[in-house]
């Protein structure tokens, strides 16, 4: 069935990407709809036919994001080549980006959620299995790295999972309170001389 109603007159990709990042700015309970359609360049009509309302669009604004500016860890756990490399290429990659200022500051997986009301524990979920499927990631390059051996049989990739995404959450954190890239990559030493068997080294 042919749809009903005039063509939409605005770029559907354009509009989602600049409410990805009200939503990443003032996070989920903190976007109006009023903000959402004033960046978006569209009225509430609109926003509803073509995203289904806000709940909906965000859920789309964070697959966008995990897809662009939130793509790093992905990237890092997939292309370096020993598990290492991929840790240290996901924080620092990560903190870069986090503290870029010419899009809001950290992550938004992590800080758009931050608050919730009791109507919004969907949203608040979420939220919170993107971030576990990120633990989840980091402990299978971990456990590739115990089975190429770079990394000893009895690593409890679990524990170190959750430490290296702790790491990586706090950045976001750290990064929205103000921090620089230096502060952060500090921290990045820090968790890097963590590592099962690393001597530390001045950085």
């Amino acid at each position: 069935m042919a749809e009903r109603g005039r063509p939409r007159a605005f770029d559907r990709d354009l509009a989602l990407r600049r409410a990805m990042e009200v939503f990443w700015e003032h996070g989920f309970e903190g976007t109006s709809m009023s903000d959402l359609t004033a960046a978006m360049g569209i009225n509430s009509p609109s926003l509803y036919a073509a995203f289904g309302g806000k709940e909906q669009l965000f859920r789309e604004a964070v697959e966008l994001y995990g897809r662009t500016d939130g793509g790093h860890t992905g990237r890092a756990l997939r292309a370096e080549p020993t598990a290492r490399a991929s840790i240290e290429a996901m924080l620092r990659d990560n903190a870069a980006a986090y503290a870029d200022d010419s899009t809001p500051r950290g992550c938004m997986v992590v800080l758009a959620g931050s608050t919730y009301t009791t109507r919004n524990t969907a949203v608040r979920d979420f939220l919170i299995e993107k971030r576990r499927r990120t633990i989840d990631d980091i402990r299978a390059r971990l456990d590739r790295g115990v089975a190429e051996g770079e990394l000893p049989a009895e690593t409890d990739t679990a524990e170190l999972a959750d430490f290296y995404g702790t790491v990586l959450f706090g950045l976001s954190v750290q990064a929205r309170d103000g921090a620089g890239p230096t502060q952060l990559h500090r921290s990045i030493d820090r968790a890097m001389a963590a590592w099962p068997g690393a001597v530390s080294h001045p950085a």
